[in-house]
């Protein structure tokens, strides 16, 4: 098996929420020609999008052009509505869920699907994740912070337990990225703030102690090879050991707790995927692409088949074995 965890998708085209809501720039699609469209919000244009976002033949035909066996699809993050009233990112959570299980519907048994959930709401987050993984949903994708609460916030870890006590797959997205004002050109805010999203993501759950407090049946993972975490570890674990304030609520040095989550394999470089391996372990790190975007990767699962600085056992695992685990799926995959 051959498994992307890492991809998105849009409905082709959905109801009007500026109008349903009473209020302005809300994500809206406008198809401009076949096979063709613009993510907008409001009035701006956000995104030139394809077919594959929402045609369930288009995806399966560029999968068995890569040789992919199961795509996960989950929501654009410009979906989330976390700065929206919690009752009306509810409705749009339940909207997009609802959309991800039809298409998935249209693909065989090769689509599965992450929910997305109001996450400025814990309590409805819990009751969405929940009802989402007894409609078939694998898990939830998470933005990774919601204002100024980062992953170590109390409401968000409760939320990151009842994801344990479910058996749900948990991705942390980077969105609402830092910096906007500094970086208004050539994508910089996908270039730099991604990955400093990510690394901040990771750093606040271990260096506040809160891996200590999850449960170990927690199955999280960070995309874009965990940003730039793999490469500033070292600089981390040095503060650790010479800095008591950065130590002060972490017990154990910063990478010890690379066993406790998987990032995805979509860093677009062999020397970056093979330092990824070495910190994160051959077990930690499961394919993603980030298709259908012109960020991912174009020939999917390319940079690992292709790399000669990989094995054949690193290869297997990173490529299906090690997704499996995470979400869930041995009953039906069973990992040799």
């Amino acid at each position: 098996m051959i498994i992307d965890i890492h991809s998105h998708f849009f409905p082709r085209t959905w109801p009007d929420l500026a109008e349903r809501f009473g209020s302005p720039d809300w994500p809206w699609m406008r198809h401009t020609q076949s096979g063709k469209a613009v993510v907008m919000i409001g009035e701006r244009e956000f995104r030139p999008v394809t077919s594959a976002c929402w045609d369930p033949q288009q995806r399966l035909e560029d999968m068995d052009r890569d040789g992919i066996d199961l795509q996960v699809i989950s929501a654009t993050p410009v979906l989330f509505a976390y700065d929206r009233p919690a009752e009306q990112a509810l409705a749009c959570a339940r909207l997009f869920n609802d959309s991800a299980l039809e298409l998935c519907a249209r693909s065989g048994g090769r689509m599965r699907a992450l929910a997305q959930v109001p996450l400025q709401d814990i309590d409805l987050s819990c009751r969405e994740v929940s009802r989402a993984m007894a409609d078939g949903h694998l898990g939830v994708q998470i933005g990774n912070h919601v204002g100024e609460r980062n992953l170590d916030d109390e409401g968000l870890l409760t939320f990151l337990h009842h994801c344990a006590s479910e058996g749900a797959a948990v991705l942390v997205h980077p969105w609402d990225l830092m910096g906007m004002n500094r970086m208004r050109k050539y994508m910089l805010p996908w270039l730099v703030s991604m990955p400093a999203e990510t690394q901040l993501s990771i750093l606040s759950l271990i260096l506040s102690g809160s891996f200590e407090r999850l449960p170990r049946s927690l199955r999280l993972c960070f995309a874009h090879g965990g940003g730039s975490f793999a490469y500033l570890l070292g600089r981390v674990d040095n503060a650790w050991k010479h800095r008591d304030i950065v130590r002060e609520d972490c017990p154990n040095p910063p990478s010890s707790y690379v066993d406790r989550f998987y990032v995805d394999s979509a860093v677009f470089d062999e020397g970056a995927l093979r330092l990824l391996v070495d910190a994160m372990g051959s077990d930690r790190v499961v394919l993603g692409t980030d298709y259908p975007f012109p960020l991912g990767e174009q020939q999917m699962g390319a940079l690992v088949r292709g790399t000669e600085r990989l094995n054949a056992t690193e290869k297997s695992r990173i490529l299906g074995g090690n997704a499996i685990k995470f979400l869930g799926l041995e009953k039906e995959f069973p990992v040799v």
